[in-house]
C-alpha cells in the first residue's frame, strides 16, 4: 500500500481505493438484509408512539442520547451485539441521570445499577417486572463484554448449543428484547414530553 503525500485529496485516508469503489462497498451494505432492515425500523417507528406526542427527554447528557440514536442505527442495520450494549449504557445512564436530577439523595460517585433499580423502584418510576427485565438486559451484555467460559451458561455459545438455535437469532431475539425495553424506559412519565 502506498500512502499518500499530505497534498493528496485523500491523504487522510491512506488508501489507494478509489470513492467509487467504497461507495460500492457500501451500496452493498446497505442492500444486504434489505427486507430485514425495513421491517426493524418499521418496528422502531411504530414503537415510537408510545415515546410521547413530542417526543422524550433524555436525561444522561451526551453519552444517553448518543447510546439511544446509536442503538436505533445498529438496531435497523442488524448489529445486534451493538444493540444490546448501547441499550443497556442508555438504560443505565438514563436512570442514574434522573435519579441524579430529582435531587434528592446524591448518587455514589460510582453507582452500581442495582443500586439505581432499587432507587428508581423506591421512587415508583419501576415497577418488579421492570426490574426484572432490566437485569435480565445486564445479563445479556456481561457475556457480550467480558470473556465467559464455555460452561458458563450465559455464554453465547453455550446458550446456542443449549437452546439448538443459532447463535445470530439468540442475538437478534436480544436485540428486539433490548430496543424494546430501551423505548418501555424512555415511554415513562418522567421522560415523555407530553405537553
Amino acid at each position: 500500500m502506498a500512502y499518500l503525500s499530505s497534498d493528496d485529496d485523500q491523504a487522510d485516508l491512506f488508501s489507494e481505493v478509489a470513492d467509487l469503489s467504497l461507495v460500492r462497498f457500501l451500496l452493498a451494505d446497505l442492500h444486504d438484509d434489505l427486507q430485514g432492515k425495513v421491517k426493524r425500523f418499521r418496528f422502531l417507528t411504530d414503537l415510537g408512539a408510545l415515546l410521547g406526542p413530542r417526543g422524550t427527554m433524555i436525561y444522561g447528557g451526551h453519552i444517553a442520547y448518543n447510546a439511544w440514536a446509536e442503538a436505533r442505527s445498529s438496531f435497523v442495520h442488524g448489529n445486534y451485539v451493538a444493540t444490546v450494549l448501547l441499550c443497556q449504557s442508555l438504560t443505565e445512564n438514563l436512570l442514574a441521570a434522573f435519579l441524579e436530577g430529582g435531587f434528592t439523595d446524591r448518587l455514589p460517585e460510582r453507582v452500581k445499577f442495582d443500586e439505581t433499580l432499587r432507587r428508581c423502584q423506591a421512587q415508583g418510576l419501576l415497577d418488579d417486572q421492570d426490574i426484572a427485565d432490566l437485569k435480565q438486559l445486564a445479563s445479556l451484555r456481561n457475556p457480550l463484554t467480558h470473556f465467559r467460559h464455555i460452561d458458563d451458561s450465559h455464554n453465547l455459545d453455550r446458550r446456542s448449543i443449549a437452546t439448538g438455535q443459532p447463535a445470530g437469532e439468540l442475538l437478534g431475539r436480544d436485540a428486539w428484547f433490548a430496543i424494546s425495553l430501551a423505548v418501555r424506559m424512555l415511554a415513562k412519565p418522567p421522560f415523555r414530553l407530553d405537553q
